[in-house]
């Protein structure tokens, strides 16, 4: 089944997180995965106004999602990240059967 990262990500340090950039996607294909969006236009239509970046990515099924976010791979981008921005990761699974 399908499964997501989303990630909510506050900037801090634009130069850094360049580097952030380009680590994050050798990682995210290794493990399946790819770039749904990643800090394109956006527009809040109910609730307080997002300010973060937005990125979705997907991955064939949980066990890749999270084959990727603990790779070795993925461990340098998030060292990298880690002095550039902050944020909110999350893994969902998605849907079996769509609603409708």
């Amino acid at each position: 089944m399908t499964a997501y990262l989303i990630a909510r990500i506050r900037v801090t340090d634009p130069d850094q997180y360049e580097v952030y950039k380009s680590l994050a996607p050798i990682a995210i294909k290794k493990y399946g995965g790819r770039y749904l969006t990643r800090g394109g236009e956006m527009q809040t239509v109910e609730g307080p106004e997002e300010t973060s970046r937005v990125v979705i990515l997907e991955f064939p099924d949980m066990a890749a999602a999270r084959a990727f976010y603990d790779s070795p791979e993925y461990k340098k981008a998030r060292d990298a990240r880690a002095t550039a921005a902050d944020g909110q990761f999350v893994l969902l699974e998605g849907l079996e059967t769509p609603l409708w």
